[in-house]
């Protein structure tokens, strides 16, 4: 299991010219990062063609030669995350233009740490326009429904990612998962 300092440090090096650094954090965190895109994918309906190792594969390409102005472990989970979700929202516009109605169904704004029964997936590209919204009107609120739903991280984990306090997280994703929820429901119309 990778520490916290060994991350640090790797983007360290990264950001000051060392060739295996790349390589090296790759190591070092891939099992974190297929064990996030495994739990993303827990809620996914059988038949997907996108697999939680190509996922993280596809994630990395996108992280690996942007990772200069990531400064810590926390930073690079929050970045690697977004990277998923981008990855997600550009397979499900792919599988969409491809057949339409053809939007697989991942996302589910309960995490296993949540009081309550299942709740049906989401769109993966609906969830990632209305991310997209959301940011826009609150930052934080959308990173804490990243790194809760994507991330898998408990209200701690997020709250030390984010550098705010557990009240503020337990506070942000009650209003969050509300407006989320709101915002993707089926319109009567």
């Amino acid at each position: 299991m990778e520490t916290r300092t060994e991350v640090t440090r790797l983007l360290d090096d990264l950001r000051h010219g060392k060739e295996d650094a790349g390589v090296r954090l790759l190591g070092l965190v891939y099992d974190e990062l297929k064990g996030l895109a495994g739990a993303v994918f827990s809620a996914q309906r059988g038949g997907h063609t996108l697999q939680p190792t190509a996922l993280v594969h596809e994630a990395w390409l996108k992280l690996a030669g942007n990772l200069e102005p990531v400064t810590n472990r926390v930073h690079f989970y929050r970045v690697a995350a977004r990277a998923m979700r981008q990855v997600l929202a550009d397979h499900a516009r792919k599988a969409q233009s491809d057949k339409r109605g053809g939007g697989a169904r991942a996302v589910t704004l309960n995490t296993d740490l949540d009081a309550g029964g299942g709740e049906e997936g989401l769109d993966l590209l609906e969830f990632h326009d209305s991310i997209e919204r959301l940011s826009s009107l609150n930052q934080r609120h959308a990173q804490v429904v990243e790194l809760r739903v994507l991330g898998t991280l408990t209200i701690a984990e997020t709250a030390e990612a984010l550098g705010v306090s557990h009240g503020t997280v337990e506070t942000d994703w009650r209003l969050a998962r509300a407006w989320m929820r709101r915002e993707l429901r089926p319109s009567d119309d």
